[in-house]
């Protein structure tokens, strides 16, 4: 005869907590073998490093020990000769950086060699290792974020936020950015704000890529009724280290002053009708095809909610334009102190 089980709530709790349990453990076992997999390879190339290095070897010694390898080892794979250069390639450029040399033992051999091939300073590798611990990036989301110039544009950042902002949630400073890269919807029609929002929610996986992980999408067009009015957000999401509601906005034209009134409205009725007791007040980003930052302070300057106003560009980001407005912003730095 065959049990049936009725699966009532406390049952499901307990459920869930054994899927847990098994996630977690499996989880751990993935990180310790990755880490002792980077180990290996930082061995392998310090090995061969140090054994160039005192002229024992030369560098055609390193083509011989990966046939040798590939001859009385057939069973290790990904150590051709090219693989070995990029360990020892790996083992140089950290050996001598203890801020990150722990960090690379945290991703994946793919992403290290990503980073190790696309980026230049140890600024730029700190900022991106950082990333990928903290995102879990695969290697497309890594390769895309560089493309972006995430980096450049962190450092270029002017970031636009109300009073309010910094006041009730202090850390959303660092979760926000001045300017947003959406080139995943290029080709798209875009003619109005109600495209854009629909070319954004048909790539949400990368909308979410770009605004941060932590997003967790809500609704597009989310009602909200006051008085016998209906009012609808663009985007509506939840940021889970902030603990609070994020409605977004979107413009496809330059920054207005009277832009802020809307936003304003539908951060109240959040906070009023929506918001739960033990979450932070809800955040509004007006997305903006241009803006004036002057003018943005000053339509800021006096506002009571938590409001910022960024722009957004439907292509990727000119590099060198990055890098010369960091180099500008530099010297300016410089000049002043």
């Amino acid at each position: 005869m065959k049990t049936i089980i009725k699966h009532n709530d406390d049952i499901t709790v307990q459920f869930a907590e054994i899927t847990q349990l098994i996630s977690n453990a499996r989880n751990h076992v993935l990180r310790l073998a990755n880490t002792a997999l980077i180990d290996l390879y930082w061995n392998v190339g310090r090995y061969i490093s140090q054994r160039i290095a005192s002229a024992e070897w030369g560098e055609g010694i390193v083509v011989q020990l990966a046939e040798y390898i590939s001859k009385n080892a057939p069973d290790l794979k990904g150590f051709s000769d090219k693989n070995l250069w990029r360990m020892k390639q790996f083992y140089e450029t950290y050996s001598n950086e203890p801020k990150l040399s722990p960090l690379v033992r945290e991703i994946t051999w793919t992403n290290n060699l990503v980073i190790l091939s696309r980026t230049k300073t140890p600024q730029e590798k700190y900022f991106y290792l950082n990333k990928c611990i903290n995102e879990h990036y695969s290697k497309r989301e890594l390769e895309r974020q560089i493309n972006s110039a995430l980096y450049e544009r962190s450092l270029s950042d002017g970031k636009t936020l109300s009073p309010t902002v910094s006041q009730t949630v202090p850390k959303a400073e660092s979760v926000f950015r001045d300017n947003y890269v959406f080139e995943f919807v290029a080709g798209k029609t875009i003619k109005n704000e109600n495209s854009l929002r629909a070319a954004l929610i048909s790539k949400m996986k990368d909308f979410i890529l770009e605004i941060g992980k932590d997003f967790i999408y809500i609704d597009q067009e989310y009602r909200l009724q006051v008085g016998q009015c209906d009012f609808r957000i663009d985007l509506l999401f939840y940021h889970r280290e902030l603990q609070c509601l994020v409605a977004f906005e979107l413009k496809m034209e330059k920054f207005k002053p009277e832009h802020l009134g809307q936003l304003n409205f539908y951060l109240e009725a959040l906070d009023r009708d929506i918001k739960k007791p033990k979450e932070n007040p809800s955040i509004g980003v007006l997305l903006c095809k241009d803006k004036d930052n002057e003018v943005v302070e000053y339509a800021l300057s006096r506002s009571l909610s938590p409001t910022l106003v960024a722009q957004y560009q439907l292509c990727l980001p000119d590099k060198k334009l990055l890098q010369a407005k960091m180099k500008e912003i530099e010297d300016n730095a410089r000049r002043d102190t």
